[in-house]
């Protein structure tokens, strides 16, 4: 399952339902990943915002905050320092994007850091988190290490942002495929 913050800051009856699904997937023993996808906005206050956030992200396997996020969230500066944070609360494995800087990913094993794929050109960013999140989930659940995981969510959101809209750019399986043969001198994985 994958949860993102904006249904908690909906509304109670949308923060309970959220509740309720990672407490039932979490019974189950299934894997939950997070991105707050913070909209302050629609909360009442940050520090609510901050708690229920953490609350949801403490049950989460995988956690894929951006870095300013993270810094709002935890109040660590550094993207070791976010993560640290996350592990300490029981999470498996925290991803923090770094914008043009690429992506940062650390568990109890590994860490790292992945070097951005750059976008010609920026259409529109609307849809790039998602993107990424995208790719780095279907990578892990390929049962892909880590550093490509999060290479291909680079990639994923590079994409996005060459093209208007929230899932416009969003690549095809061949497209993928191609992008991660071994003959492609692009790809930026061990």
């Amino acid at each position: 399952l994958h949860v993102t913050g904006i249904p908690l800051a909906l509304s109670d009856g949308c923060r309970g339902l959220a509740h309720a699904l990672v407490s039932q997937m979490r019974k189950a023993g299934r894997t939950l990943s997070f991105d707050p996808n913070l909209r302050p906005t629609l909360w009442p206050d940050k520090q609510r915002m901050i708690t229920e956030i953490n609350a949801i992200a403490a049950q989460a396997n995988w956690v894929l905050p951006g870095l300013e996020e993270g810094r709002l969230l935890t109040g660590r500066q550094t993207p070791a320092e976010i993560a640290g944070f996350y592990l300490d609360l029981g999470v498996d494995l925290v991803v923090i994007k770094l914008g043009e800087a690429g992506a940062y990913y650390r568990s109890a094993n590994e860490e790292g850091q992945v070097a951005a794929v750059p976008a010609p050109c920026v259409v529109d960013t609307v849809g790039a988190g998602d993107a990424f999140a995208v790719g780095v989930l279907s990578a892990l659940l390929e049962g892909q290490p880590v550093e490509h995981a999060v290479a291909r969510g680079n990639w994923c959101g590079s994409r996005a942002v060459q093209s208007r809209g929230d899932m416009e750019g969003l690549p095809h399986r061949q497209d993928l495929t191609a992008y991660e043969s071994p003959q492609n001198p692009e790809i930026r994985t061990a």
